[in-house]
């Protein structure tokens, strides 16, 4: 009824009740700024010192405390061993966040999300430990450990019960860390997109799973679905081991050189792929964007020297053409009775492209150039505090891909494609915003002005919102592999799913199969005229 009066949850607040909120509002964020500031610890402190000391270095020279190393260590290899859930610490305690698929915690099927961790207690001990206010990260101590042994957890459960859960531990595998890969049709062709997040190894024993031996197994399983191109998806790729990038490039080239390295005052290091044998020798595109870097940029740039494949992405990547080493201080002190002294990451060496060129600061500048929501924002080696030089040394003996694909043609045909899409002219259009809205510094005090200015925004962000709206005419599927893995695994399941909504609404993906389905119609023309000019 028009004249009923609104209960009072639904009524509008006064200024002053408004005012009461937003003080609640801002004390618990406070409390909640300086909890994490009084649970630091004197390491924490000596770590924070010692890195505004070596930052000034260059960028990537950087401290590890004991826990920041094990947390690296987990971060390059993608696997740790514990229980495999993700925790969070609250206001009113330590709270699992997430389980990860295909751990402990998820094969147990009784720990979830939302559970309040109260006690640990480890197989050979009677009492358990109370985690109740502990700092998460000495939390985190207990409640990891050693393959095969089993922790019991005391649980607030979501329901308010508390309850007594036994996890046996194990190696829990970070599937987000790993290569994984989709099949995709176009005018009745079957093409292949390789994702790699991150060039993942084990500085224990490189024998283990690891960056190329994934994508060596991935490509295999694509071969045999009879894909005919294919899409190495390098966004948002940090890099990793460099090794793993020689033998990943070395699946698309016979034997020959990948990256240079050098260190100051010494000979240039040549790292070449020495096996003869190529994995896949058909159409290749990299996808890359500005936060593409270091090994990333070796694969991409060693692609674009030996003309083994076409570049889509950023105007450039990020631009990091440099070379660290982690060094465990407990080997420099002898009789340590310290404890763990953690780790010195540090810049050794810089790497250069086979052609001579470094891409220190520069990057890898893409061979088809798309507009992305980082075209204007400053997000590069470049932009970092202290960074080294950009420089060239000789190049590397090598050979152009001898082949039929016509990567010139192809190229200015992406280019005229690009000119024309009308996504790729909001997604610019949308970035430059961004752009503005992250620059500007200053705000009206007078409250209608304010809200005026408020409402203009929402108005961009309303005709921005279009982008997510976009959908190609392309369906993504998983391998059979992988197929029978969901029908147990009901997480991996929804991953895969939301990982192919997104690929079938990315118009750079789109764009790259494109590219794909050209290089394949040349390949096939320049090989017929090659057939008759032998008859």
């Amino acid at each position: 009824m028009k004249n009923q009066r609104l209960k009072k949850s639904e009524a509008k607040k006064s200024d002053k009740e408004l005012e009461v909120d937003a003080r609640l509002l801002t004390k618990k964020s406070l409390d909640e700024l300086y909890d994490y500031i009084d649970d630091r610890t004197r390491n924490d402190w000596f770590a924070m010192y010692i890195n505004a000391i070596v930052e000034g270095y260059d960028p990537h020279t950087f401290y590890f405390a004991p826990e920041d190393k094990e947390r690296f260590d987990r971060d390059i290899s993608g696997k740790f061993e514990g229980i495999g859930a993700r925790l969070q610490k609250k206001v009113d305690g330590i709270m699992v966040n997430e389980i990860i698929s295909g751990g402990p915690a998820w094969r147990a099927n009784e720990l979830e999300v939302g559970d309040q961790i109260l006690k640990v207690r480890q197989e050979d001990e009677k009492e358990a430990i109370n985690v109740v206010g502990m700092r998460l990260d000495d939390a985190i101590k207990f409640i990891k450990g050693p393959k095969g042994t089993v922790v019991t957890l005391t649980l607030k459960k979501v329901d308010g019960t508390i309850q007594d859960v036994s996890i046996k531990r194990d190696i829990v595998e970070l599937e987000e860390t790993y290569a994984k890969s989709s099949i995709v049709e176009k005018d009745g062709k079957t093409f292949g997109v390789i994702n790699l997040p991150k060039f993942y190894i084990s500085f224990e024993d490189y024998n283990e799973r690891n960056a190329a031996s994934d994508i060596k197994q991935e490509i295999l399983r694509l071969k045999e679905e009879g894909v005919e191109g294919l899409v190495m998806d390098l966004r948002n790729n940090g890099g990793g081991s460099l090794q793993t990038v020689v033998d990943i490039a070395g699946l698309f080239i016979e034997e020959g050189p990948v990256v240079q390295v050098k260190t100051t005052g010494e000979a240039k290091e040549v790292l070449s792929d020495k096996d003869a044998s190529i994995v896949w020798d058909g159409p290749l595109v990299i996808l890359v964007n500005e936060l593409s870097a270091s090994a990333s940029e070796i694969l991409a740039a060693a692609m674009q020297d030996y003309k083994r494949g076409i570049v889509i992405g950023s105007k450039q990547t990020y631009g990091k053409g440099t070379v660290q080493t982690v060094m465990d201080l407990n080997r420099m002190v002898k009789n340590n009775t310290k404890g763990d002294m953690g780790a010195l990451k540090f810049t050794t060496q810089k790497f250069y492209r086979i052609n001579g060129g470094s891409t220190q600061l520069e990057g890898v500048k893409s061979d088809v150039v798309v507009p992305d929501r980082y075209s204007y924002i400053n997000i590069g080696e470049k932009d970092q505090d202290n960074p080294l030089a950009w420089d060239k040394i000789d190049a590397a003996d090598y050979e152009v891909w001898g082949n039929y694909f016509d990567y010139d043609t192809t190229i200015s045909k992406s280019k005229e494609r690009m000119a024309g899409n009308e996504q790729l002219k909001l997604i610019d259009a949308n970035a430059q915003w961004v752009k503005k809205i992250r620059d500007r510094e200053s705000y009206s005090l007078n409250y209608d002005t304010y809200k005026k200015e408020m409402e203009i925004n929402e108005d961009e962000a309303k005709r921005f919102a279009k982008l997510s709206e976009y959908q190609t005419n392309l369906t993504f599927s998983s391998l059979p592999y992988e197929v029978k893995l969901m029908n147990e695994d009901s997480v991996l399941l929804e991953k895969r799913n939301r990982w192919h909504k997104a690929l079938s609404k990315d118009v750079y993906v789109e764009e790259a199969i494109n590219v794909l389905h050209d290089l394949k119609m040349t390949y096939a023309i320049k090989n017929k005229v090659a057939e008759s000019v032998k008859n």
